[in-house]
């Protein structure tokens, strides 16, 4: 019925179209037959006039049907659906005992055709329970069968691993043997190992020893003379200038007349010169490192990684070497002061070359040895009253310096003194 409505509201003009159904006209007739289903449903109940144009069409495809319902004498072949829907839109005397008699002959259809599936499905059980009884006895026999190989099979096994267990045990207690032994042998190598890299590192230290007295003792053969001489000279060297320099500073006259000097005359009245009063000067005062350094003979002594690590200690360990070092060869030219740089040799895993400039001294600690100790042995090797200034921030080594009567002095100063140069 709804069908055959949605059909004909695809054929109608659209203001034949009853008003709720207008906008389904549009869909195609399939979609508008499923999706105005309810709509179409209450119009044909509602609607007496379209519930007539419905009907038009089945009255040209089905006159006799249609004229034997109007009658109320339906014949028994025909088909219940199609009865009823005639019976609805047509309304005839005594319409819903037909709709009624169709409900109940499509009723007896449906059961009639479930008991027939019905038994149809209980035969297929029977056949399929039938086939699973035979399969189900094989398969129960052929387990069996299965049943005692595997109980052979599992009490084979169990001999098998008995046997097993005694190898494993008795191999395991032979591991454990070995392994006592290997433990005991390899604690004695190992104290053996020990005893002999304790007794190289002595015969190395000896030797090393041994080679520094020798080229110590071939470089003083070499420069023909001995250490006390040259520290007396140097000594020497540093009174003459202290000496020059204090005549400078005060002005004295030569010891000698000069002609001029006989001739009388007026002479201008003179300013008395008064040296400057000396002051002492703190450690961190600026002056410091440049009033040091104009000290005769002064032997300048770097704590080099000290220096790098304070003023750039972010660049790799030859970078910080390289930069120091030329700077120091600056300084040196500048002041013609004696400069030696200290660097420690437990940072280095191999002997390196550096290209000191012309006036700087660049020294590595030997192995054993720290550059604190190194620095220590250069201030007591001085003569004593010679001018040395040990440049260096930590305080064990300034401390040292000043035991050895050297002056110590910050690492902070000599960085600004080179970023002058």
């Amino acid at each position: 019925m709804v069908e055959a409505a949605a059909e004909l509201i695809g054929a109608l003009p659209a203001d034949e179209v009853p008003v709720p159904l207008r906008r389904f006209a549009r869909f195609e007739r399939r979609k508008r037959a499923k999706l105005a289903r309810q709509h179409i449903a209450a119009v044909l109940e509602k609607d007496p006039e379209f519930r007539g144009r419905v009907a038009e069409p089945l009255r040209e495809t089905q006159p006799d049907l249609v004229e034997a319902v109007e009658g109320g004498s339906v014949p028994p072949a025909a088909d219940p659906v199609r009865v009823a829907v005639l019976a609805y839109l047509l309304r005839p005397d005594g319409w819903t005992e037909l709709v009624e008699a169709a409900r109940a002959e499509l009723e007896r259809s449906a059961t009639a055709s479930e008991e027939e599936a019905a038994e149809r499905r209980v035969a297929a059980l029977k056949e399929e329970l039938a086939a699973a009884r035979t399969a189900r006895a094989t398969e129960v026999d052929r387990l069996r069968a299965e049943l005692r190989d595997s109980k052979a099979e599992v009490a084979e096994l169990r001999r098998k691993l008995h046997d097993a267990r005694g190898r494993y045990r008795a191999a395991q207690e032979r591991a454990e043997t070995l392994a006592a032994d290997t433990d005991r042998e390899l604690a004695a190598a190992r104290e053996s190992s020990a005893a002999a890299d304790k007794e190289l590192r002595r015969l190395r230290s000896r030797a090393a020893q041994a080679e520094a007295a020798a080229e110590a003792a071939k470089r003083a053969a070499r420069e023909g003379r001995n250490v006390d001489d040259v520290r007396l000279r140097l000594l020497l060297d540093a009174l003459v200038d202290a000496a020059q320099g204090v005549r400078r500073e005060l002005a004295l006259p030569s010891v000698i007349g000069r002609p001029a000097d006989a001739v009388g005359a007026l002479e201008p009245d003179r300013l008395a010169h008064r040296a400057l009063p000396g002051r002492a000067l703190s450690d961190g005062d600026p002056q410091l490192l440049d009033r040091l350094l104009t000290l005769p003979q002064v032997h300048l002594v770097v704590d080099g990684y000290n220096v790098t690590k304070t003023g750039y200690g972010e660049l790799p360990l030859s970078d910080q070497r390289t930069r120091l070092v030329s700077g120091l060869g600056g300084l040196a030219a500048q002041t013609r002061a004696e400069v030696t740089c200290v660097f420690d040799g437990a940072e280095l895993d191999a002997p390196v070359a550096i290209s000191a400039p012309r006036g700087v001294r660049v020294l590595f600690s030997r192995p054993g040895q720290t550059a604190d100790e190194l620095i220590g042995e250069l201030v007591r090797a001085e003569p004593g009253g010679r001018a040395v200034v040990v440049v260096s921030s930590d305080r064990e080594v300034a401390d040292a310096a000043r035991r050895a009567n050297a002056r110590p002095c910050p690492s902070t100063l000599l960085l600004r003194r080179l970023g002058r140069s």
